[in-house]
């Protein structure tokens, strides 16, 4: 690995944890501190809360001290719940049950790791103005959106990061990769 993109992390960590805390950690990280600013008077939600990933993301924005709505399986809440998710649902008319938690506002940004099988929903659970940010494929990619569809929906915006844009230079990595140890530990 060239020098400008490795950075040090602890001895007592295994190849496993490294590897998460580089793709999984790092992704959280920009996505909840650079994408979308997250704050303690934000709600979002996470799809896929109790995944490798959403786990990460939940640890994140509860450090950012915002509320957070996750979906996941009935099988993992107990994860999701033991990492801080406020609101554990199911992928079941989703953003009805956003929209009620919210007292019919929406959240400011939902986290969208699913993508095809998601998309809709995500958008739903969006207050005016809010940002879609879909990061992942699972489910496969998202279709191309109309603008339209975002203007009617209350001026939405949309983004599809990824984190190598987010790692432009080595001050950059070192500084995610220094406040996500510090913020999580190890």
């Amino acid at each position: 690995v060239p020098y400008e993109q490795a950075f040090p992390v602890s001895s007592e960590l295994s190849w496993n944890s490294i590897v998460a805390m580089v793709t999984q950690g790092l992704t959280a990280h920009y996505l909840t501190r650079s994408t979308y600013k997250l704050g303690p008077d934000d709600w979002c939600l996470i799809h896929a809360c109790a995944g490798g990933t959403g786990q990460s993301l939940v640890q994140m924005a509860k450090i950012c001290g915002s509320k957070v709505i996750g979906t996941c399986s009935s099988t993992k809440v107990d994860i999701a719940r033991s990492l801080g998710v406020d609101y554990c649902i199911d992928y079941s008319d989703t953003a009805t049950k956003v929209k009620e938690i919210t007292d019919g506002k929406g959240v400011q940004v939902v986290y969208d790791g699913v993508g095809a099988s998601t998309w809709e929903m995500t958008l739903d659970s969006l207050c005016p103005r809010g940002l879609a940010v879909f990061f992942g494929n699972a489910s496969g990619p998202v279709p191309s959106i109309d603008p339209l569809i975002l203007n009617s929906k209350g001026s939405l915006y949309m983004t599809r990061p990824k984190l190598y844009d987010y790692l432009a230079d080595r001050k950059e990595l070192m500084w995610r990769g220094k406040q996500k140890k510090d913020l999580v530990g190890k």
